[in-house]
C-alpha cells in the first residue's frame, strides 16, 4: 500500500511536453515524425494531425530530437517541464537538400523554436487570412467565440454575435464548424450567432479573406472556420459563474406578458401554442358554425395581462469536463470533452424613437432571454489515423413585450400599440470526421459526414392597437378604442414554425510530390450539402362584431379584459383566419462541389496555390398552395477559379496577390413570398421568388511585414465586382411599405486595409513596454451600385452598396502584469455610416449612424493559476443606435432638420464580473 501511495505521488509530480510539427514553407502538418528525448529510448511519432504528447516527465530541462524522411533533423534544447503543467512546443522542419540529406542537424533552444514556429504559422498561410490559436485564446479574457472574433483583423461583431468582415454584411460571409458548413441560425437573414461556442473549447479560429478551391464558394467578405477541441492534454473539470449589469435595464421596472418557471430553462410550457383542436384553414374555407367559432376563440391563448417586475442582473454559468485515456502499449489516445452553458438576460430598450413620414411614436421594449448550450466531442487516434465525433446544441428563448405611444398622422389618431412576441430557436449539429495518413510520403485523406437541425418556433405573437381621436377632447368619446373592426397582419396573432434539416458529406485527398525540383502538394475533393425546410404560418384573430349591442363598451375595455370570455359569449367577436396562400412553404436545395488544387513552389521564395472549384446548386421552393408566381426551381453550375501567389521578399516580409471568383446565393426566406409584419419596423417583410444567385470577381494584393513573432504590419488592397448583388430595398410602389430583395446588376467595391500589431518596446526597451501590445485595423472602402435592370422608377439608381461600411476602425491595447497573471485589454471600434435598406419609389434609403464603441477587459489568475476573475465593461460610451431616412441627402443624421428617425435608442453599457476555476 505504501508503494502504491508513493507511486501516485510520483505520478502527480510529473509533467508533459506537447506540440505540433509542421513544414517550414507550407505550414502542412507532418505525419509520423520521430520525436525522442535525447539520451533516452523514450519517444513516439506524430499523429495524423502532426501532434505529439510526451508524458510522465519529471521536473527539469529536456532536449528533444525530431527526425523525418526527406527533412533536416532538429534538436531543441532547454525545454523546461514543471509538473503538473503541459509545456507546449511547436516545431518546424525544413526540407533537406540532396547534398546534406541526413547529414545536418539543426539546433535551436526552446525559446528560439517557439518564436520560429509562430513566425512560420503567420507567414505560411496560402491565403490572405487572420486567426487566433488556442494559446492566444487561453491568455485572453474572452468568454465566447464572438468575443474572440473581436480580436481578428478586419472583423467587427454586431449585437455581440454577428460578424461583419471588410465592411460587408453578414450575408456575404460563411461559417464552418469542425469542417462542416454551419446553417444560418436566424429566420430572416443569412447569419450565424457566434456566441454559442465557449471560447475555452476553441482549438483555433481562422478567417480566410481570399478563396482557395478547397473552401466553399459562398462568401465574399470572409470564410470563418472554427475548430473545437477534442482530445485534451489532461483530465480536468472547469466551472464558471458570472453576473452582469446593464445601465439601461438592470434593477429597472420590467414589464412582460405571462412568465413561467420553464422560461428560465429556455422552454415554453405549451400554454401559448396553437391547440390541436383549433380549426384548420380548410375548416375556415368551408365555413365555421357559431359553435365552432366560439370554441375556436376560447381555444386561442388569451392571456393579455401585463406583469410588472424588476429586471434582474444578467447571469451565466458554464461547466466543462475533459477526459483523456492514453494507451501505453500502442500509443493510441481517446479523448472526450463535455460542456454546458447557461445565460439569462433581461434587457430594456427605453424610449425608442420612431419619428418619420406619418408617425411619431415612442416605444419601450422589454426582452427576456435565456440561452442554453451543450457540447460533446469525442476523438480516437490510432497510428496515422484519427476519428472524431463532435456535437453541439444551442437553444435561445427570446420573449419580448413592446408598448408604443404616439400619433399616427395618416389616421389623425393618438395611438397605443401592444405586442407580445415569443421566439424559440434551437440548433443541433453532429459531425463525424476521419483523418488518415497514407504511406510514407505524408499523403492524407480526410472525410466527414454531418447532420444539422434548425428549429424556430414562434407561438402566439399577438398585437393590438388602440386609437383616440384628438377632436373628441372634452367629450365622452375622448377615449382609446381598440382597433378590432378589421383583422390584418398588423393586429393579428401569428403562430409560425420553421424546421430545417441539413445533411452534408465530403472527402478530400492530398498528395505531396516533387515538381520542378520543389516539394508541391496536389489536393482534390468532393462534397455535397442537402437542405430541406418546412415553414408554416397562421395569422388568426378575433374581429369585432360592430353590430353587437355591447360593441362600443367592449372596444373601450383595457387590454386585460378586451377578449374576455364574457365578450366572446355575448357574440362580440368573429373568428378569422387571414393566412395567405404563400405564407407557408416547403423548400429544398442541394449543393454538389468538386475541386482540383495545386500548391507549387518556384525556387525558395515563390509559392502559388491555384486551381478550380466547380459547384452545382439547385434550389426548389413551393408555397403551401403553389402557384407559378411563388414557386422557385433554379439550377446553377459555376466554374470558380482561384490563384493565390506569395513571394517571400525576406524572411520577415511577404508580398501577396490573388484572384478568385465566389458566389452569394439567396436564402430560402429571401425567395419565399411569405409576408410577415415587422411591428418594430412598421413594414411587411417579404421574399422575392425571382431573386437569382450573385457572382463576384475578387482581386487582392497585400504587403506583410513581421517585425517579431506575433506582430505584424500589413497593407492590403482589394477589389470586388458583383454581378447581381443581393440587396434589401423598400418596395413601396403600392399602398404599403414592404422590405424585400433585389438583384443589383452593377456593383463595384474597392478598398484598402491597414493592420498594425506590435509591442511598444520600440518606444522604450523596458519590460513594461515589451509586455504592452498595440494593435489596430483600418479599412477604407468605396462601393457603388448602379441599377439599370429593376424595371422600377427608383428614387436613386446610383448609391453605395447595402450593408457596406465606408470605413471600419478597430484598435486595442493589451498589457500583461505579474508574469501574465493579470491582463488588461482596451478595445475601440467604429463602423462608418451604412446603408441598411435601399430606397424605393416613395421612401428613401435607410441609413445607420456610426457609433464609437469602447470595451475594457481585466482578468486576474488566482489560486495558483487555476482560477480566474474577469471584469468586462462593454459599450462604455453608450451612444445611441440610430437608423434614419436621410431626407436632406447631406450624409449625416440631424433630427432637427428634415431627417426622419426610423429607430433610435440607447442599448446601455454592460458591466460584468465572472469567476472560473479548473480542477
Amino acid at each position: 500500500m505504501l508503494i502504491s501511495f508513493v507511486s501516485i505521488i510520483a505520478y502527480a509530480q510529473t509533467g508533459k511536453i506537447s506540440g505540433t510539427v509542421t513544414d517550414k514553407k507550407t505550414g502542412e502538418t507532418l505525419i509520423g515524425v520521430s520525436v525522442k528525448i535525447k539520451g533516452t529510448n523514450k519517444g513516439l511519432s506524430t499523429d495524423v494531425d502532426g501532434k505529439y504528447l510526451l508524458q510522465n516527465l519529471a521536473n527539469g530541462k529536456y532536449t528533444l530530437e525530431f527526425s523525418y524522411v526527406g527533412y533536416q533533423s532538429k534538436e531543441v534544447s532547454d525545454i523546461e517541464v514543471k509538473s503538473p503543467a503541459t509545456t507546449s512546443l511547436n516545431v518546424i522542419l525544413s526540407e533537406a537538400s540532396g547534398q546534406n540529406l541526413g547529414e545536418v542537424v539543426v539546433k535551436a533552444s526552446f525559446r528560439q523554436e517557439s518564436v520560429n514556429s509562430l513566425y512560420a504559422k503567420q507567414k505560411n498561410s496560402a491565403v490572405v487570412s487572420d486567426g487566433v490559436s488556442s494559446d492566444q485564446i487561453r491568455k485572453s479574457p474572452d468568454r465566447t467565440t464572438s468575443d474572440v472574433l473581436k480580436r481578428v483583423s478586419g472583423a467587427t461583431v454586431q449585437d455581440n454575435k454577428f460578424v461583419v468582415i471588410r465592411g460587408l454584411s453578414d450575408r456575404y460571409n460563411n461559417a464552418m464548424l469542425d469542417g462542416a458548413s454551419l446553417p444560418s441560425t436566424e429566420p430572416n437573414r443569412k447569419a450565424f450567432s457566434f456566441d454559442i461556442v465557449p471560447s475555452n473549447l476553441v482549438d483555433n479560429l481562422v478567417i480566410s479573406k481570399t478563396a482557395t478551391p478547397d473552401l466553399p464558394a459562398d462568401f465574399t467578405g470572409g470564410s470563418i472556420q472554427i475548430s473545437t477541441k477534442d482530445i485534451p492534454d489532461n483530465n480536468f473539470i472547469s466551472f464558471g459563474v458570472g453576473a452582469g449589469y446593464n445601465t439601461e435595464s438592470t434593477f429597472k421596472d420590467f414589464k412582460s406578458g405571462q412568465r413561467n418557471i420553464s422560461d428560465y430553462f429556455g422552454f415554453d410550457n405549451g400554454d401559448r401554442a396553437l391547440p390541436a383542436s383549433f380549426p384548420s384553414r380548410a375548416n375556415f374555407n368551408n365555413g365555421l358554425t357559431p359553435a365552432q367559432q366560439t370554441a375556436g376563440m376560447k381555444a386561442l391563448p388569451r392571456n393579455w395581462n401585463i406583469y410588472n417586475n424588476t429586471a434582474l442582473p444578467t447571469q451565466n454559468y458554464q461547466f466543462t469536463l475533459g477526459r483523456v485515456k492514453n494507451f501505453k502499449d500502442n500509443g493510441n489516445r481517446f479523448g472526450a470533452l463535455f460542456s454546458l452553458t447557461y445565460r439569462n438576460a433581461q434587457t430594456i430598450n427605453n424610449d425608442v424613437i420612431r419619428d418619420y413620414v406619418n408617425v411619431d411614436y415612442h416605444d419601450n421594449i422589454y426582452r427576456f432571454s435565456t440561452s442554453l448550450g451543450a457540447l460533446a466531442n469525442f476523438a480516437y487516434t490510432y497510428g496515422k489515423s484519427k476519428i472524431t465525433f463532435k456535437n453541439i446544441y444551442n437553444r435561445n428563448y427570446d420573449d419580448s413585450y413592446l408598448t408604443r405611444t404616439g400619433f399616427n398622422f395618416d389616421r389623425n389618431r393618438d395611438t397605443r400599440y401592444f405586442a407580445f412576441d415569443l421566439m424559440q430557436k434551437s440548433l443541433f449539429k453532429s459531425t463525424v470526421e476521419g483523418n488518415h495518413g497514407l504511406g510514407e510520403n505524408n499523403s492524407k485523406i480526410n472525410w466527414s459526414v454531418s447532420y444539422a437541425n434548425i428549429l424556430n418556433d414562434q407561438p402566439d405573437q399577438k398585437k393590438v392597437s388602440y386609437q383616440r381621436n384628438p377632436a373628441d377632447i372634452g367629450s365622452d368619446n375622448y377615449a382609446y378604442v381598440a382597433s378590432t373592426g378589421t383583422l390584418s397582419k398588423e393586429n393579428s396573432t401569428l403562430f409560425s414554425k420553421l424546421n430545417e434539416n441539413n445533411y452534408s458529406g465530403g472527402v478530400n485527398y492530398s498528395l505531396p510530390f516533387k515538381m520542378l525540383g520543389q516539394l508541391a502538394t496536389f489536393k482534390t475533393g468532393l462534397s455535397s450539402i442537402y437542405r430541406d425546410r418546412t415553414f408554416d404560418a397562421r395569422f388568426v384573430g378575433l374581429r369585432a362584431n360592430t353590430a353587437a349591442e355591447n360593441a362600443d363598451e367592449i372596444s373601450k375595455r383595457p387590454l386585460s379584459t378586451l377578449y374576455g370570455t364574457d365578450a366572446i359569449n355575448s357574440g362580440a367577436y368573429f373568428l378569422d383566419d387571414i393566412s395567405g396562400d404563400a405564407d407557408a412553404y416547403t423548400a429544398s436545395s442541394i449543393t454538389n462541389a468538386g475541386y482540383l488544387m495545386l500548391d507549387n513552389k518556384f525556387g525558395e521564395k515563390s509559392r502559388l496555390v491555384w486551381g478550380l472549384r466547380v459547384e452545382q446548386f439547385n434550389v426548389k421552393l413551393d408555397a403551401k398552395i403553389p402557384s407559378p408566381q411563388t414557386s422557385v426551381d433554379d439550377n446553377y453550375v459555376d466554374f470558380l477559379p482561384s490563384a493565390n501567389y506569395t513571394y517571400s521578399l525576406t524572411p520577415k516580409i511577404n508580398l501577396r496577390a490573388s484572384y478568385y471568383r465566389t458566389l452569394a446565393r439567396p436564402e430560402f426566406r429571401e425567395l419565399a413570398s411569405t409576408a410577415i409584419y415587422d411591428y418594430e419596423l412598421l413594414s411587411l417583410q417579404q421574399g422575392n421568388p425571382n431573386l437569382k444567385e450573385a457572382k463576384i470577381d475578387n482581386a487582392d494584393v497585400r504587403f506583410e511585414f513581421y517585425p517579431q513573432a506575433g506582430q505584424i504590419i500589413s497593407v492590403s488592397g482589394f477589389y470586388k465586382k458583383f454581378h447581381g448583388a443581393i440587396e434589401s430595398y423598400n418596395q413601396d410602389s403600392g399602398s404599403s411599405r414592404i422590405v424585400t430583395y433585389i438583384n443589383s446588376d452593377n456593383v463595384n467595391v474597392y478598398g484598402i486595409e491597414f493592420e498594425f500589431r506590435k509591442s511598444l518596446d520600440f518606444i522604450s526597451n523596458t519590460d513594461f513596454m515589451k509586455k504592452t501590445t498595440f494593435y489596430t485595423n483600418l479599412s477604407l472602402i468605396k462601393s457603388k451600385v448602379e441599377i439599370n435592370n429593376s424595371g422600377i422608377n427608383l428614387l436613386r439608381t446610383s448609391r453605395p452598396m447595402v450593408g457596406q461600411a465606408p470605413y471600419i476602425i478597430n484598435a486595442g491595447l493589451q498589457h500583461s502584469f505579474l508574469n501574465d497573471r493579470l491582463n488588461f485589454n482596451a478595445l475601440y471600434n467604429k463602423v462608418g455610416r451604412r446603408l441598411v435598406v435601399a430606397g424605393g419609389v416613395l421612401f428613401p434609403e435607410i441609413w445607420e449612424v456610426p457609433r464609437d464603441v469602447i470595451d475594457l477587459q481585466l482578468s486576474l489568475k488566482v489560486i495558483k493559476n487555476k482560477g480566474e476573475i474577469k471584469f468586462n465593461a462593454g459599450d462604455i460610451l453608450n451612444q445611441r443606435i440610430t437608423q434614419y431616412y436621410d431626407r436632406d441627402l447631406n450624409d449625416k443624421y440631424d433630427r432637427a432638420t428634415t431627417d426622419e428617425t426610423i429607430a433610435s435608442y440607447k442599448p446601455g453599457s454592460n458591466y460584468s464580473l465572472s469567476f472560473s476555476y479548473t480542477f
